[in-house]
């Protein structure tokens, strides 16, 4: 049987999932055949408990994630999370997409992610943020100067995390972040309070934008430019990607 941790009901909730509706239950597999640096239980126990205290008072978008032994035991209706390997777009740390069947699928490359000195607890909850808020990887906002800016949960403030019982969690934005009408140091635009104004980026963080037909990334810092040299997460949004990955 499947390990599950049950999602929080002391606040209501207002997400449903993709195309039908309902709480969705978001399938954990570990293919990996290297240590992720934590307990897989207790890495995500912590994430529930991250998703039900912190992020569905925000966004409303509850899920129940559960660990499953292998792909083959997940539900159809499920939304597959596999921790695997090996990056299979150049770089890449984690990324969600959509199957052939329009399910919603998260993959955390968990080599490529220790191998960049980064977290692999950090990779997931990232993803699992914008998994749940754009499952079709296909959602913009209106930005400054006309542009569109990815609707992305995680990317603005990368780089940034915070402790849930010792497991650490990406920070992530709030609604107001997109709210171009918000007055700087107006509200609160993150979770860790580090943003003050909406749509600017940490030193850490980078954004996609549109603006007629073209595309381009901006980032918080030369120095995030400079190492973000070696990914193209342009791939990450639907509307761009020249390929399937899965």
């Amino acid at each position: 049987m499947p390990a599950a941790v049950q999602p929080s009901t002391t606040h209501p909730v207002h997400g449903a999932a993709f195309g039908t509706g309902g709480v969705p239950t978001i399938a954990i597999v570990n293919l990996a055949t290297v240590p992720l640096g934590y307990d897989l239980k207790k890495l995500v126990a912590a994430m529930q408990l991250a998703l039900d205290k912190y992020f569905v008072p925000v966004w409303g978008a509850p899920a129940m994630l559960k660990i499953f032994p292998d792909k083959k035991s997940i539900p159809a209706t499920a939304w597959p999370f596999l921790f695997v390997d090996d990056a299979d777009v150049a770089g890449a740390l984690g990324y969600h997409d959509l199957t052939k069947n329009g399910v919603p699928v998260t993959f955390v490359f968990v080599k490529t992610t220790l191998g960049d000195g980064a977290d692999v607890a950090v990779t997931a909850s990232h993803e699992l943020w914008e998994m749940l808020i754009d499952p079709g990887i296909q959602m913009w906002a209106d930005g400054p100067n006309g542009q569109l800016w990815a609707y992305e949960m995680a990317d603005a403030v990368e780089e940034t995390d915070f402790l849930v019982d010792e497991v650490r969690i990406s920070n992530f934005v709030y609604p107001s972040f997109f709210e171009l009408f918000r007055k700087p140091k107006s509200t609160k635009f993150d979770q860790l309070a580090l943003v003050d104004r909406p749509f600017k980026l940490l030193k850490g963080g980078y954004t996609i934008i549109k603006k007629g037909a073209g595309t381009k990334q901006l980032f918080g810092s030369a120095a995030k430019k400079k190492r973000f040299a070696k990914e193209d997460r342009r791939l990450h949004r639907s509307a761009i990607r020249k390929k399937k990955h899965h």
